[in-house]
């Protein structure tokens, strides 16, 4: 909405009505509350690829401190639009375009023609590619908070995590993304690791954010790795709305006790229970956030 009305804006001379508040961040949660016929404070914020996550840590926080008995948080993001995909692109971040059977489609980051596959333009979390790789994709998702375990809780939240690394680059991150070994260690907060059995990363199918994030998880697991996998080679990378996209791959994991595997990454160790759950997400400028969900 905002790219149109900027358009029109350009052509007129002059913006069209109700240009703002249409397309002012903070009204996001206000049309959810007034839908809902909620009382309470409502605020929205960005904070890139972790505001989902960092919804739900204010969440928390309100809970926590008595303000709230209940909080609604989520993310959205509406990214198919030229000039979000042309940013993407102006980074070199995004998947570059080929025609395979005169159908326009990301281009596979694998070596060999026998390999490629228009099924999985995305190919987060396979660490054997040679280009980067991420796709975008537009969602909304949204989970009630309630302080202790009720009839309908879908999960309880065992342990939250967040750090921020020093930036060296707008976009950068540590080899070893030491904010996602901070956040996820403090996540576990004294929770043996050996409890964790699936870990949903955030992996945008970038060379470098794929990689340094399963550096971060070998640091804190070592050998004893959980399962991994993640959304975004089947719904592309939702930005603000893919930490809590990611949540609720996690839920359904621990409601149906079964992993969601990423067809083209093959786990050492596929765990018989799923009890424990730990989410991660990674903004620009390294704003991490891990959530460690459990099993009620």
């Amino acid at each position: 909405m905002f790219e149109n009305f900027h358009k029109e804006f350009l052509r007129n001379k002059r913006a069209a009505s109700l240009t703002s508040p249409t397309t002012t961040l903070g009204n996001i949660a206000s049309w959810v509350a007034h839908d809902l016929g909620t009382v309470g404070p409502k605020f929205s914020h960005s904070i890139t690829c972790s505001t989902a996550l960092h919804a739900l840590l204010n969440g928390v926080a309100w809970i926590r401190s008595g303000m709230a008995d209940k909080f609604l948080v989520g993310g959205s993001e509406a990214p198919l639009t030229p000039f979000t995909i042309a940013q993407m692109k102006a980074l070199k971040i995004y998947a570059s375009s080929v025609n395979i059977r005169g159908t326009k489609i990301a281009e596979l980051s694998v070596p060999s023609a026998a390999e490629v596959s228009p099924s999985y333009p995305c190919r987060a979390l396979d660490i054997s590619k040679k280009r980067n790789t991420m796709v975008l994709g537009e969602g909304a998702s949204v989970a009630c908070l309630e302080q202790g375990i009720h009839q309908g809780s879908l999960a309880e939240i065992e342990g939250i995590g967040y750090a921020t690394e020093l930036l060296e680059h707008n976009v950068s991150i540590s080899a070893d993304a030491q904010c996602f070994q901070k956040s996820m260690a403090m996540a576990l907060n004294g929770i043996s690791k050996e409890e964790v059995d699936v870990i949903v990363m955030h992996a945008p199918g970038t060379l470098k954010g794929d990689e340094s994030e399963i550096k971060a998880i070998k640091k804190i697991f070592c050998s004893d790795l959980p399962f991994l996998t993640t959304n975004k080679w089947k719904i592309g990378h939702t930005f603000g709305a893919s930490g809590m996209l990611s949540i609720e791959l996690a839920v359904l994991m621990l409601q149906h006790q079964e992993v969601v595997k990423v067809p083209f990454y093959k786990n050492t160790t596929i765990p018989k229970k799923i009890k424990k759950v730990l989410v991660n997400a990674v903004g620009f400028g390294g704003n991490a956030v891990s959530i460690l969900l459990s099993k009620v």
